[in-house]
């Protein structure tokens, strides 16, 4: 008489790549989107730190970690130039400093936008420039 031994659970299932050519909606892709639509409307950045540090705490893929650390300092890179431009601009300086701030928060979106949809992690979350 053999011994009946249970079958054993298929390995999880890893999430399915995004199809070709198309757009995967993944968490760090909607946190970039709304990023980039706050120049327009305004709020949506901080919607979108709130989701950065909810989903941060919850279970998720390797790759996304450092998405949310680098989105998160996005923000703050983004607060911190707003206020020092709008401080600035009775130097005429601010101006320069605004548009800086913006370019660069732009540039950032994109790039984690761009590794995103490969599922790529962002290779340091924690400079300021990349």
């Amino acid at each position: 008489m053999t011994d009946a031994v249970p079958p054993t659970p298929p390995p999880s299932p890893t999430p399915p790549p995004p199809p070709s050519g198309g757009f995967d909606m993944n968490r760090p892709t909607i946190i970039s989107l709304l990023y980039l639509s706050s120049f327009i409307l305004g709020v949506t950045a901080l919607i979108g730190v709130i989701l950065a540090f909810v989903w941060k705490g919850e279970p998720h893929e390797d790759w996304e970690e450092t998405h949310y650390q680098y989105l998160i300092n996005t923000f703050w890179i983004g607060l911190v130039g707003t206020i020092v431009g709008i401080v600035t601009m009775i130097v005429l300086v601010g101006f320069l400093v605004l548009l800086a701030t913006v370019a660069l928060c732009v540039v950032r979106s994109v790039l984690s936008l761009l590794k995103a949809q490969k599922r790529e992690p962002m290779p340091n979350p924690g400079t300021l420039f990349a």
